[in-house]
């Protein structure tokens, strides 16, 4: 047995390698979403929507519907630990993605792998923490900011957010610019940062990546008048998983918010709260054909599968 065992075994593992080779593999902290909202939910559907394999870390969950968060149960920091070695001690990890991981001993955690991953890129998101008690906010931007944004790539975040948190004692006429943020983040050691959400005249906003020197890409949409819960997960997550493939980070950029615009359009309301992006936009059935004969002919053809990211802006 020994022996006929030795002579497959090879073959065996050549042919998992090969199929190993697909996909991109993004280990993701996050919440456990139960309104399916964001967390780790939004990670893996957005994550292998663009073509990439989410290895999801719980790291605690919300208490939420879709009107709104109530509480947070986190995980502790062992349990955060071992699910996150176990898997990235056997598959290569290509980026590191942190949503909300509920305590500064979490952050601790994640910020001590990514030191021991150094090369592979972080993309850290920060949500609104506004529904969260004052003290458990503070200790946990203080802790984020200590400790994960120097390992951070691309820190991620809403204007208004990043604002608030980056540059408390801003004093300027003039709101803070996205080069402004970034120069706040490059300080704590982050070179890149994705300001989502900025207004601009005619109901449009400007998303904008940019690093201390420059603006390096930015994307404006026109304004949906809805109340989205959810966005900043499922863009966060699109950029991880598109760096994780191999665009450079403009392209990634671009892309994972073009994503995030047909998400938001074809946005749906499950409950009596928020609207939640379809993440899923792109499995919906077109209209059927009368005049189209079943067989294998009619299977879906290689374009199938594409995003079809369209023009609207918002």
């Amino acid at each position: 047995m020994t022996a006929q065992h030795s002579e497959t075994a090879p073959e065996t593992d050549e042919v998992d390698a090969e199929g190993s080779e697909g996909l991109a593999c993004v280990l993701s902290f996050n919440a456990n979403d139960p309104s399916g909202a964001g967390g780790l939910s939004c990670d893996a559907t957005a994550m292998a929507s663009v073509g990439a394999h989410c290895m999801p870390v719980c790291t605690g969950s919300y208490v939420r519907d879709t009107s709104g968060i109530t509480d947070y149960f986190p995980l502790d920091e062992e349990a955060v630990h071992d699910q996150a070695r176990a898997v990235a001690e056997d598959v290569p990890v290509q980026v590191i993605k942190v949503g909300f991981v509920g305590t500064p001993e979490n952050i601790a955690t994640i910020a001590e792998l990514a030191d021991d991953y150094d090369g592979v890129p972080v993309v850290a998101y920060m949500p609104n923490l506004s529904w969260w008690e004052e003290d458990k906010i503070d200790a946990y931007l203080d802790a984020f900011r200590e400790l994960l944004l120097p390992q951070t790539s691309v820190l991620v975040g809403h204007h208004s957010t990043l604002r608030r948190w980056l540059l408390p004692e801003w004093t300027g006429e003039r709101n803070p610019g996205p080069r402004d943020i970034a120069k706040a983040a490059a300080e704590l050691g982050v070179p890149y940062t994705l300001v989502t959400g900025l207004p601009l005249p005619e109901q449009h906003i400007d998303n904008v990546l940019a690093s201390p020197e420059t603006v390096m890409a930015h994307e404006k949409f026109e304004r949906i008048e809805a109340v989205f819960a959810g966005a900043g997960d499922t863009l966060t997550a699109a950029l991880a998983a598109l760096l994780a493939t191999g665009m450079d980070l403009p392209e990634a950029s671009s892309e994972a918010l073009h994503y995030l615009d047909r998400c938001l359009d074809e946005g749906f309301r499950p409950g009596m709260g928020q609207v939640i992006p379809d993440r899923l936009f792109w499995a919906l059935p077109e209209a059927e054909d009368t005049d189209t004969e079943e067989g294998p002919e009619s299977l879906p053809g290689p374009d199938y599968f594409e995003m079809p990211f369209n023009e609207t802006k918002h």
